[in-house]
């Protein structure tokens, strides 16, 4: 029975793995050939940093990503902390309106903000992307704290206040520090769902405001090209290494904690 539940592991996280080992195999292929091996080569990474396409397509998208992800942790964070400190019943209002965006599909969420902008004359570009992003992105956020400052005393912020503490220090210094990983935790989750989207993107971006998924989209009409398998492996070797760094971070935090 051992030996079938891990077999049945790792046939799971080969399925899941295996499509991005072979991504990152053929981003040093020689031949553009995603069915044939040509050799090994540098070519595909040397011609992507030169494709000012793609490398106009990956700063719109991570410009887009940090500062929608900046935006709506701030915003996120105050909404999450004033649903917490609210009556019951408001609370319960508040927070199916909160949920509502999550589980509403990203082509219903693309469509309503493309007619919104157009209704209110706002020009397709960076700015209705970057909205469209923080619109999305806070939802996350905001379900993200709240386990964070259900997990507080209730009454942390009136015994700081109490101590004679105003309201503004009370929060940055006693409140804030205590919630701070479900902040990161949405602030990460942020910058991948933004990474990640192209439904709302392909929606609500105008001329010279491509994202990344909007233009490999747009590529894949005529054939992908090999950069695109060097861009991916460059991207997925990053936020892996980065994982690693907050994972090694936190276990050094925990065990300095005990």
């Amino acid at each position: 029975m051992r030996t079938f539940r891990k077999a049945y592991v790792g046939l799971v996280y080969l399925f899941l793995y295996a499509p991005i080992l072979i991504l990152m195999l053929f981003s040093f292929n020689n031949s553009r050939s995603r069915g044939y091996w040509g050799g090994f080569t540098l070519r595909w990474y040397k011609e992507l940093f030169s494709d000012s396409a793609i490398m106009n397509s990956l700063f719109n998208t991570l410009t887009i990503a940090f500062v929608s992800a900046v935006v709506a942790t701030i915003l996120g964070t105050a909404a999450a902390v004033g649903i917490h400190y609210m009556k019951k019943s408001y609370k319960s209002a508040i927070m199916n309106i909160s949920y509502f965006p999550v589980m509403n599909p990203d082509i219903v969420t693309g469509v309503s903000l493309m007619l919104f902008f157009l209704f209110a004359k706002i020009p397709m570009g960076m700015a209705t992307l970057l909205l469209a992003h923080i619109t999305f992105n806070t939802p996350y956020v905001i379900l993200s704290v709240l386990p964070k400052l259900k997990q507080l005393n209730r009454h942390l912020l009136e015994a700081a206040e109490d101590l004679g503490a105003s309201t503004s220090y009370a929060f940055f210094h006693v409140i804030l520090p205590e919630i701070m990983p479900g902040v990161f935790s949405g602030f990460l989750l942020s910058i991948t769902l933004s990474i990640d989207d192209f439904v709302i993107s392909f929606f609500t971006s105008g001329a010279g405001a491509e994202t990344l998924s909007v233009y490999i989209y747009a590529m894949a009409r005529k054939g992908v090209n090999p950069s695109i398998n060097a861009l991916s492996t460059i991207m997925f070797v990053s936020v892996l290494s980065l994982l690693f760094v907050v994972n090694k971070r936190s276990s050094k935090e925990g065990k300095e904690g005990m």
